[in-house]
């Protein structure tokens, strides 16, 4: 069954201490494009959650965003190291009166001075990594819900549209049975006006025919549009289907197609394959959300 590259989920999880939340969101892309925002609190977890994002998300450009929320709000609250805040602001009080400069901004100066506030942010502890993950798994969980849910709606959607190329495949076998009397009437009719009648070899005539119709012969490639198209449908309901093995079916699709609508030499003919080629770039369109 196929996925959809689209995805989105959401996971919550506190032990009474600390809550994280984890939020996945993601669209299309030819490989995987993670992008993480943590709090800082967590920074040594990154490469852990990128790991198994990589084996549990496979591609798609992913934004994973991770909150913390502490329920002892000053648990990991910066302080204040008052003593240092003092002697700076009194340098500075000294340094202003002695040029005569404005003192209102000097407070907050000497708070943005070196060390004078440090965060209390350290590793986290296994007991808050066992809260991380199991947000991260249930994001994951519902992630890959949604992707399977869209990927139901892609798969209905593909299987209708090579439904209605194997439709017009019949309407071409329909219109095609008096395709080749009628180029040989118009190429004999062609003959008698150029020449005349009584001056056509009548034997050189049927040979040349005979070389030019196997030329516009469409049967193999109605044979093999047909087989791609069922090919398709199989490998869409298979368990390993994925949007690049469908690709390269659709690629061959096309490529019947487009012979067929070159060696038609029909109008009724050309305006279906016209119509097929719709559907076909309908196709590729859809896959190329499909995981």
């Amino acid at each position: 069954m196929i996925k959809s590259m689209t995805g989105y989920g959401i996971g919550s999880q506190d032990n009474g201490k600390v809550k994280y939340t984890v939020e996945l969101k993601s669209l299309n892309s030819k490989f995987l494009e993670l992008n993480l925002r943590l709090p800082k609190v967590i920074s040594d977890r990154e490469f852990a959650l990128r790991s198994e994002s990589s084996k549990l998300i496979e591609r798609g450009k992913v934004n994973l965003t991770v909150t913390v929320e502490y329920m002892n709000q000053t648990a990991k609250a910066s302080t204040i190291n008052s003593e240092l805040l003092k002697k700076y602001y009194t340098q500075l009080q000294e340094v202003a009166e002695q040029l005569n400069a404005d003192q209102t901004a000097l407070f907050e100066m000497a708070l943005n001075m070196p060390e004078v506030v440090s965060s209390n942010e350290e590793a986290i502890d296994e007991e808050e990594v066992k809260v991380l993950m199991a947000a991260f798994y249930q994001a994951i969980e519902q992630f890959n819900v949604f992707r399977q849910d869209e990927g139901l709606i892609l798969k209905n959607d593909l299987e209708s549209r090579v439904g209605l190329i194997l439709d017009y495949l019949t309407q071409v076998e329909a219109v095609e049975g008096n395709r080749i009397p009628l180029i040989r009437e118009r190429l004999h009719q062609y003959l008698d006006e150029a020449v005349g009648k009584e001056n056509v070899d009548m034997n050189r005539f049927e040979q040349e025919i005979i070389f030019y119709v196997d030329k516009l012969d469409i049967t193999e490639e109605k044979v093999r549009l047909r087989s791609h198209c069922n090919y398709f449908i199989q490998a869409l309901n298979a368990s390993d289907s994925n949007g690049k093995k469908l690709g390269f079916i659709s690629q061959e699709m096309g490529r019947e197609i487009n012979t067929l609508g070159s060696k038609a030499n029909n109008a009724n003919i050309q305006q279906i394959v016209v119509r097929m080629k719709e559907e076909l770039e309908k196709i590729k369109e859809q896959l190329l959300n499909v995981l």
